[in-house]
């Protein structure tokens, strides 16, 4: 994949805009087909649009999905510019205001490196909110959604129905649980000696 703009091959055959998934970062995503590009799929944000550059011959149903895979990826680059901890917790601070009306409001939200079997943790009484450092590199919907999951407990403790009810108005939760579901499963998989890595 190739975010850079210069690395456009021939000259668009159809170009469509639409609204992004919820929570995706960017405010409409173009995609631009092109008779020259035969295999390669790439993408890069252009003020606050994503393109996204595909072969002409591809089906709309192919679209769609390297439309989320380019999203993802675009996603996991910009989460890879690592957030420090002043801008973790502003993040934290943003997602409460939208999601809780900025109820959630935590006295400190870092980085840290003795998680390896939870994703992230958060102390109510003292109103910590603790992520792993597993989650940097990750896309930013899942990041959100780990951040909005230990906001809530400093609201709601436990995993009651109140607590679920709260991250009902995420509107990744399924989609982001899904994808460290993969993590966790995927690190379970043997690994095949002799197998390329892709």
């Amino acid at each position: 994949m190739s975010a850079d703009p210069l690395n456009r091959a021939g000259t668009p055959q159809r170009s469509t805009t639409s609204p992004p998934p919820s929570g995706s970062g960017a405010s409409a995503i173009e995609v631009r087909r092109s008779s020259r590009r035969r295999r390669t799929v790439s993408a890069y944000r252009e003020g606050d649009r994503t393109v996204v550059l595909i072969p002409a011959r591809m089906s709309e149903a192919e679209e769609q999905r390297w439309v989320n895979v380019m999203l993802d990826k675009l996603a996991a680059q910009e989460s890879k510019r690592s957030l420090g901890d002043a801008e973790l917790a502003e993040r934290a601070r943003r997602l409460s205001e939208q999601y809780f009306g900025g109820r959630a409001r935590p006295a400190t939200v870092r980085w840290v490196t003795n998680q390896n079997t939870r994703w992230g943790s958060c102390t109510p009484a003292e109103g910590s909110i603790r992520l792993s450092h597993r989650l940097q590199g990750m896309p930013e919907y899942v990041v959100d959604y780990v951040l909005l999951h230990e906001l809530a407990h400093l609201l709601v403790p436990g995993h009651g129905p109140r607590f679920w009810r709260l991250l009902e108005a995420y509107p990744r939760t399924e989609r982001a649980r899904g994808y460290l579901e993969g993590v966790v499963a995927a690190a379970r998989l043997p690994h095949v000696p002799g197998a390329r890595d892709e």
